[in-house]
C-alpha cells in the first residue's frame, strides 16, 4: 500500500542525490529539509534524469519490487508440488522477472504512460491456490517427500506442468475479460458499484487467507520466523526516520558524505538479507542440525545448493515452456474474482502515480488503456507460465514519492533490467536457497499489512452507521467460514454436474471472492446515502479535476507521435482508449496542454486530498 505522502516529512525526502541542478541535499544539522524542498519534485513525469541515474534508482524500483514478486512463486510452488524442486523452482522466478520487465515496458511505452512498475498479484494467487487445492489437483503424497521424489523424472515433471497448465489456461481467458473492460471503456461502469465497503473485506481477506502459508514457512523453524519479523518490523517502523551515510562523489562536492533513509526504502529486503546471512553463518558452523528429521534443519541454506551449480547462466523464457495450456472453467471464474479487484486497485494507483510524479489527473482514455495493457499483461504472464498475472505495485508508487523522482525514464530502466534478470537463470536460483523459515518470517509482515490496509478502506466509510459495520463484519466472518468449511468437506458440493460443483469448489473457497461478493451486494441493496456508503470520498481521486482540465498530450498521449496523427480523423473521438482533441478548443481559460502539466504540477504541491492506494505488496 502506498503511504501517505502528506503525513510526515520524512517520508516525503528518504533519497538525496548529489551532482545534478535538480536535487538539494539535506541540510547540514536538520533532520528534515524546508516544507519547499519537500514538496518539489526533482523530476516529474516526462523528464528525462541522467542515465546513470535512471539506472541507480531503477535498481531500486526493482529491489522495492522484489519481495512481491519472488513471494509468489515460492507460494505457488507448494501448490504445484515443487516443494523440493528448486532448479524449477528457480526457472519461475526468471520467469516471473521476465514477464514484469517486459510488462512494464509495455504499460509505460504503450498503457497508461504513467512511471508505474508491473509486476506480479496476490489478487490472483488466492484462487490460484484454491484451484490446486481441488481434490483432483491435491500433491501426491510422493511428491512431499524430499527423499522420494526424482526430480528429473518424467513422472513429477508431468505432476507440476498439468498444474501449471490448467493455471496458464484459465489465467489466459480470465485476462480477456480484463482486455474487454478496459479497451471497451466499461471500468467506469464497474466503479460506479463499488466502493470502500465492497473493497475493504476483499482485500483484507487476501491477506488474512494466506495465514496458513505463512504459518507453516515460519513453524519450519519459529526461532528463525521470528528474527526476521522483528528485524524487518525494527527498520521499517523504528529506524525508518534514521538516515545512514553514504560516500559520493560530485564535480562540486568531490568525494563527500550524503544521507539516504535506507531503512525506510528497502526495509523487507535488508531484513531477509540479514536473516538470510545469519542462517548461512549458523549453517556453515554446523548450529542448525543436518539432519533433515531433526527440527530445524529447513533453516538451513545448504539444502538446495546444488541449485545454483546446476542453474544455468543465460535462459530464456518463452510462451508454452512448461507445455500447452488447458483451461478450466473453475479456474477461469475464480481468475474473474481477482481480475476484477485488481482492476479496482490498479485505478487508484493511476491517480497516485500521477499525483506524485507531477502529472495531471489521468484522463478516462488513458486509465482505459492502461486497464487493458495490464490485461495484455495478464495474458502474457499466462502464456509464459509465471502461474501468475500482472498488475501494477502501489509500493513503486510510494517510491516515487519517496525519491521525488517520478520520470517514466526511470521505469523503462527498471523494465530493462527485469528483464536482463529473467534472462540471467543464476539470478532466480540464488534466491531459491532463501530458507523457508526466513520466507515465513517475511510473510507474516507482509500478509498481515495486506489484511490491514484492506480494513484501511474504511476511513472513508462513516464506521459509526451500524449499516456499514454490518456490512462489513458479514462479509468479512463469511470469507472466512465459508471457505473453511468447503474445504473441510470438499464433497458437500454435488450438484449432479461436474463443471458447476468445480466452478462453486473454487469459488466457495476463495476468501476473498466470498466476502467481496456478499460486501458488494449488501452495499448496493441496502438503503444508505452515498456520503454514508463512502462513495463520495471513495471517488474523488478518481474524479477531481479529470472534467475540467486539458489533459497533457505529452503525458497520456500516444507514443511516437501517433496523437497528433490520429487527431485529424474524427473517428477517433468514439474509440475509448484513443484521446481525443474535441474539447480543447473550447475550453476558455485553460492552458495549452503543453502548458497544462506545469500548472498542475504547481498546483499538486499545495493539494492535500488523500488518495485512495491499492494494497499489494
Amino acid at each position: 500500500m502506498a503511504p501517505d505522502k502528506k503525513s510526515n516529512g520524512l517520508d516525503n525526502f528518504a533519497f538525496a542525490v548529489d551532482g545534478g541542478e535538480h536535487f538539494c541535499e539535506i541540510p547540514e544539522g536538520k533532520a528534515l529539509p524546508r516544507e519547499h524542498d519537500r514538496d518539489k519534485l526533482a523530476y516529474c513525469v516526462t523528464d528525462v534524469p541522467p542515465w546513470y541515474l535512471c539506472i541507480i534508482l531503477g535498481v531500486q524500483h526493482c529491489l522495492t519490487a522484489f519481495g512481491g514478486i519472488i513471494a509468489i512463486p515460492l507460494i505457488l510452488s507448494q501448490g504445484l508440488c515443487l516443494q523440493h524442486d528448486g532448479l524449477t523452482q528457480s526457472h519461475l522466478i526468471s520467469t516471473i522477472f521476465f514477464v514484469s520487465g517486459l510488462c512494464t515496458l509495455i504499460q509505460v511505452i504503450f498503457g497508461i504512460r504513467l512511471p508505474i512498475l508491473q509486476g506480479g498479484t496476490f489478487t490472483l494467487l488466492a484462487p490460484s491456490m484454491a484451484l490446486l487445492s481441488m481434490p483432483e489437483w491435491a500433491c501426491p503424497a510422493w511428491t512431499q517427500n524430499a527423499t522420494l521424489v526424482n526430480t528429473s523424472s518424467p513422472a513429477f515433471i508431468q505432476v507440476w506442468q498439468s498444474r501449471m497448465q490448467v493455471l496458464q489456461g484459465s489465467i489466459m481467458v480470465g485476462s480477456l475479460f480484463q482486455v474487454l473492460v478496459g479497451f471497451s471503456g466499461l471500468i467506469g461502469l464497474f466503479m460506479r458499484f463499488i466502493g470502500p465497503l465492497t473493497i475493504a473485506p476483499t482485500i483484507s481477506l487476501i491477506g488474512l487467507s494466506l495465514y496458513d502459508s505463512a504459518g507453516m514457512n515460519a513453524g519450519n523453524h519459529w526461532g528463525i520466523a521470528a528474527m526476521t519479523t522483528c528485524v524487518i518490523i525494527l527498520f521499517s517502523q523504528y529506524l525508518r526516520h534514521i538516515p545512514v551515510s553514504f560516500p559520493t562523489y560530485s564535480k562540486t562536492k568531490k568525494l563527500h558524505a550524503s544521507k539516504m533513509y535506507i531503512f525506510q526504502i528497502l526495509p523487507v529486503l535488508l531484513g531477509i538479507t540479514l536473516s538470510w546471512l545469519i542462517c548461512y553463518i549458523l549453517t556453515i558452523t554446523n548450529v542448525l542440525p543436518a539432519d533433515p528429521s531433526q527440527y530445524g534443519y529447513l533453516a538451513r541454506t545448504d539444502i538446495k545448493g546444488d541449485v545454483i551449480g546446476s542453474a544455468p547462466w543465460f535462459t530464456f523464457p518463452y510462451p508454452g515452456q512448461w507445455g500447452l495450456p488447458t483451461v478450466s472453467l473453475a479456474g477461469v471464474f475464480g481468475i474473474l474474482a481477482g481480475v476484477i479487484s485488481s482492476m479496482i486497485e490498479s485505478v487508484g494507483d493511476y491517480h497516485a502515480c500521477a499525483r506524485l510524479s507531477g502529472a495531471p489527473p489521468p484522463p478516462k482514455h488513458a486509465i482505459n488503456r492502461g486497464i487493458g495493457m495490464e490485461g495484455l499483461g495478464c495474458l502474457l504472464a499466462g502464456a509464459w507460465g509465471t502461474g501468475n498475472g500482472t498488475t501494477s505495485y502501489s509500493e513503486n508508487v510510494g517510491a516515487l514519492g519517496i525519491t521525488k523522482v517520478g520520470s517514466r525514464s526511470v521505469i523503462v530502466a527498471s523494465g530493462f533490467l527485469m528483464v536482463i534478470m529473467g534472462v540471467f537463470g543464476k539470478i532466480g536460483a540464488i534466491f531459491t536457497t532463501i530458507p523457508t523459515p526466513v520466507i515465513g518470517g517475511m510473510f507474516l509482515v507482509m500478509f498481515g499489512v495486506i489484511a490491514a490496509a484492506g480494513v484501511s478502506n474504511l476511513q472513508y466509510a462513516d464506521m459509526n452507521s451500524s449499516r456499514n459495520i454490518f456490512i462489513f463484519g458479514f462479509s468479512m466472518f463469511t470469507g472466512l467460514v465459508i471457505p473453511n468449511w468447503i474445504m473441510k468437506n470438499p464433497t458437500a458440493i454435488a450438484t449432479g454436474v461436474v463443471v458447476i460443483d468445480q466452478v462453486l469448489q473454487v469459488l466457495l473457497t476463495t476468501s476473498m471472492f466470498v466476502g467481496g461478493f456478499f460486501g458488494f451486494i449488501l452495499d448496493n441493496t441496502i438503503p444508505g446515502t452515498k456520503q454514508e456508503r463512502g462513495i463520495i470520498a471513495w471517488n474523488k481521486a478518481h474524479e477531481e479535476d479529470s472534467n475540467t482540465t486539458v489533459e497533457s498530450d505529452e503525458v497520456y498521449g500516444l507514443p511516437f507521435n501517433l496523437s497528433a496523427r490520429l487527431s485529424s480523423l474524427s473517428w477517433v473521438r468514439y474509440i475509448p482508449f484513443c484521446p481525443s482533441h474535441a474539447d480543447h478548443s473550447s475550453s476558455a481559460g485553460i492552458p495549452e496542454s503543453s502548458n497544462s502539466l506545469d500548472v498542475l504540477k504547481e498546483a499538486a504541491k499545495k493539494d492535500s486530498t488523500h488518495i485512495i492506494a491499492s494494497v499489494r505488496l
